[in-house]
């Protein structure tokens, strides 16, 4: 039987060190290799994907050649430029993918606002990392020269930190539903999707300067389409307690409730492994029909098998 699949990918397995264009393609040309398994398998995919590098180095391309002829993009458009190159990038990719395994599939890229309340208190605590790492001089430095917020981030260098409000709804759920329905690969909510905040009597969309976590937007979307399962995709194949420590765990099939008490544990790191926990549990309480798995693009075989990753289920 046909699987409603909803994978959410990293922006970070897209750009590593390499920022080039070309690097970022011929990354997500691999990433294709492994999401199609899903499609040989029969399943409907739609694929979300983060933006944090990507995001953050054209916001210095923009801040580096501002002028009054030519003034900086704000955030929210930089997010729905990212998003269209992206989507355009994993587009083609699954396209000559499908074609090279002969399978009759269509890809649609759908740029995505998704909303977000303009009392999310986010607004006032940024907390979101985008753009490279710096040196803590480098970024002590750029603070101290555009007035930005920026954060340790993993152990891995300084980042740019940003507002992430939690998303409230999808404009364009619809869209997405019919396009499912008809039998495409869908690409949606890219970066977490454009922020946007909406009027309550006139229904006005605004976008904001703010950066969606990928994965809630991806919760949300999961939620909102009815996904059979709801796959996090990051560095390594499972989660785990007591990550680097002697008396390390790794997690296998877990319950919502369990993984609370992890979380009450600070075994998972802010900006990193909490928020794909923190999606994962949302998923499966708000939708309990629904599966969450926290793996590795490259663990999806096992995943396909039925017993790869961290499987999160409601309980």
């Amino acid at each position: 039987m046909s699987r409603k699949i909803v994978i959410a990918l990293g922006g970070n397995a897209i750009l590593s060190t390499d920022a080039s264009a070309q690097a970022q393609q011929e990354a997500l040309v691999q990433t294709a290799k492994y999401l199609v398994q899903f499609i040989e398998n029969g399943d409907e995919l739609v694929v979300t994907h983060g933006n944090g590098p990507q995001v953050g180095n054209l916001l210095l391309q923009q801040a580096a050649a501002d002028s009054e002829k030519n003034p900086a993009m704000p955030l929210d458009t930089c997010v729905a430029m990212t998003e269209g190159s992206i989507g355009y990038w994993l587009q083609n990719a699954l396209v000559n993918e499908l074609q090279a395994r002969n399978i009759k599939k269509d890809v649609a890229a759908v740029v995505t606002q998704v909303i977000v309340s303009e009392d999310d208190p986010a607004f006032k605590n940024p907390t979101k990392p985008i753009g490279p790492f710096l040196t803590e001089e480098e970024a002590k430095a750029e603070s101290e020269a555009t007035g930005a917020t920026f954060t340790e981030d993993a152990g891995r260098g300084w980042r740019k930190v940003v507002a992430s409000p939690k998303p409230v709804g999808i404009k364009e759920v619809n869209v997405v539903r019919t396009l499912i329905e008809a039998g495409n690969v869908v690409i949606t909510a890219g970066g977490g999707g454009i922020p946007v905040v909406e009027d309550a009597e006139t229904k006005h969309l605004t976008g904001v300067e703010a950066v969606i976590d990928k994965d809630f937007a991806s919760q949300t979307l999961s939620e909102l389409v009815g996904a059979d399962l709801f796959v996090i995709l990051t560095g390594v194949d499972n989660v785990f307690v007591n990550f680097n420590k002697p008396n390390q765990e790794k997690l296998e099939t877990v319950t919502a409730s369990k993984l609370k008490e992890y979380i009450a544990e600070d075994q998972f790191a802010p900006g990193s492994m909490l928020p794909k926990v923190e999606a994962a549990i949302n998923f499966v309480e708000n939708y309990p029909e629904g599966k969450a798995v926290i793996t590795s693009l490259e663990n999806i075989a096992q995943v396909l098998a039925g017993d790869g990753g961290t499987q999160v289920i409601a309980g």
